[in-house]
């Protein structure tokens, strides 16, 4: 049961999960130890959010940026996101959690899109909490894509509305997001979900993302439900 009023709660929640290296680095470990740690948070975020009431949650996992990384690191993240697809799926069972994923999945490896799909079909059926995984996700590049989607039509140019690219997008089956959680002291979006967050409500926490709680979360919900959304007009 939500703790929060249901005509107040967030329908779409989007988080930039940001902070990972920094955290492990502050603690003398390896970066990869930090992302393995971010896993973890992030599970206890699903859960929470899940619990909250919260129909909606879209994840920065990894972005088209990311790729400027090391070899090595890269190669860490790829292998944990399958190792974590794959070792996850009872928890997504268990709480009846739909996984969908968002972002260019040809240019990802082929053990990575293999274990997406594989989520994706097997959990398609649960309606508690739909969790959109962004991996190898840019909001440019999204759409980008769209675009070239939309040129493959007989669409004229000149017939274009809002609405129309909108359905060209990766996810259209999802609403906006009405908040934007970043971590990791950074205030801004990194190309995440541009054109989906025109009006979103952004709420920005220094904490470092492995260091986010439950408790975090609550409080940027909080804060969500006592804003006064006017989407360019007045109350």
């Amino acid at each position: 049961m939500s703790v929060f009023q249901e005509r107040s709660l967030p329908t779409h929640i989007g988080i930039i999960m940001d902070g990972n290296g920094r955290w492990a680095t502050a603690r003398g470990l390896m970066r990869t130890e930090g992302h393995r740690e971010g896993l973890e948070t992030a599970k206890r975020i699903v859960k929470a959010a899940k619990d909250s009431g919260i129909q909606y949650l879209s994840l920065y996992t990894f972005s088209t940026e990311n790729w400027k990384r090391t070899k090595e690191e890269v190669g860490f993240l790829m292998a944990l996101i399958a190792r974590h697809l794959s070792a996850e799926l009872d928890f997504y069972r268990e709480n009846q959690i739909r996984v969908v994923h968002t972002g260019d999945a040809p240019s990802l490896p082929r053990e990575v899109v293999s274990e997406i799909k594989r989520v994706e079909s097997d959990t398609e059926q649960f309606k508690k909490l739909t969790v959109n995984l962004a991996i190898n996700y840019g909001g440019r590049d999204e759409i980008l894509r769209a675009i070239r989607r939309l040129s493959a039509t007989d669409i004229p140019l000149t017939n274009l509305t809002e609405s129309i690219i909108s359905k060209a997008m990766d996810r259209p089956e999802l609403p906006d997001p009405d908040l934007i959680i970043r971590t990791g002291g950074e205030k801004r979006l990194s190309n995440f979900l541009l054109w989906e967050s025109a009006y979103s409500e952004l709420w920005f926490s220094s904490k470092l993302w492995p260091d986010f709680g439950t408790e975090d979360l609550k409080l940027a919900i909080d804060d969500y439900c006592h804003r006064d959304r006017r989407f360019g007009g007045t109350s």
